[in-house]
């Protein structure tokens, strides 16, 4: 049976996805937790100041409490003040979203972003939330730096998900994902296209120190007609730079201090 510690971390991660709320009903049955118990957490989270329940139905839905310590987490790292100006460059030279997602444990999670796209269409999904490995950009360009046994451990985890959490020419099986992975470290950046979502497409370098895994990536994405694959291997270098340099300057920053050592791969 799952832990109090477990059901409410739980509930925070699937209200995290619900902006508008749910029901107590909705998070007990989907997440199999009584119903009495779920509703003596929920009060308690309430009261807590982590939780509101909504007058109009009696939904329960997050408050800010949440990310504004995750945020002055992010301040106090110095991952910002850090990051910003590489990737606000980045973005200014290749005109569309960059994001930094920071390795932590066997997650990858965006902290920061900078848009560059001024007309058009401006790609811009929710910062947040832990990245889906196997179909994105960021996932390829952390997953290069493993090893192949490591790469499948991670992946099997976290899982491939449902056909209508990734893109039309997503790998669905880990033999796919390590043929593209095989790609990626030769051309030492990861390129998607409509493997995340349809009509859209990607890259990403990993933030490497010499010797290390990936403690984070730089992702440029945007619409596939306009960021071509040979328009994003014309923007390599920029990002290989830029990535390198994050890397220099990472041990300025406590968020990116040396986690457990793990295999890289050796290429």
């Amino acid at each position: 049976m799952s832990s109090t510690l477990e059901r409410t971390f739980a509930i925070l991660e699937y209200l995290s996805g619900r902006p508008d709320g749910a029901t107590l009903i909705a998070i007990a049955d989907d997440l199999a937790v009584p119903r009495s118990a779920c509703h003596r957490l929920l009060t308690e989270m309430v009261r807590c100041g982590y939780l509101r329940q909504l007058r109009n139905h009696g939904d329960y839905a997050l408050t800010t409490k949440l990310a504004a310590l995750g945020l002055s987490y992010l301040s106090k790292s110095g991952i910002v003040d850090i990051a910003q100006p590489l990737i606000d460059g980045v973005a200014q030279l290749s005109g569309e979203l960059v994001r930094l997602a920071i390795v932590d444990g066997d997650r990858l999670t965006f902290v920061a972003k900078a848009q560059g796209a001024r007309f058009g269409l401006r790609y811009d999904p929710d910062m947040g939330l832990d990245v889906r490995l196997s179909c994105s950009s960021g996932g390829h360009a952390w997953l290069m730096t493993l090893s192949d046994e490591r790469v499948a451990e991670i992946v099997s985890k976290q899982g491939f998900g449902k056909p209508e959490e990734y893109g039309p020419k997503a790998p669905t099986t880990l033999k796919a994902l390590l043929k593209i992975l095989q790609a990626d470290r030769k051309r030492g950046f990861s390129i998607i296209s409509e493997m995340y979502s349809p009509g859209m497409t990607a890259m990403a370098a990993p933030v490497r120190r010499p010797g290390e895994p990936a403690i984070g990536v730089i992702t440029i994405a945007g619409p596939l007609m306009r960021l071509t694959e040979p328009r994003m291997l014309a923007l390599g270098p920029g990002l290989l730079a830029a990535a390198a340099e994050l890397a220099m300057a990472s041990s300025a920053s406590a968020l990116f201090s040396p986690a457990a050592a793990l295999p890289a791969s050796g290429s």
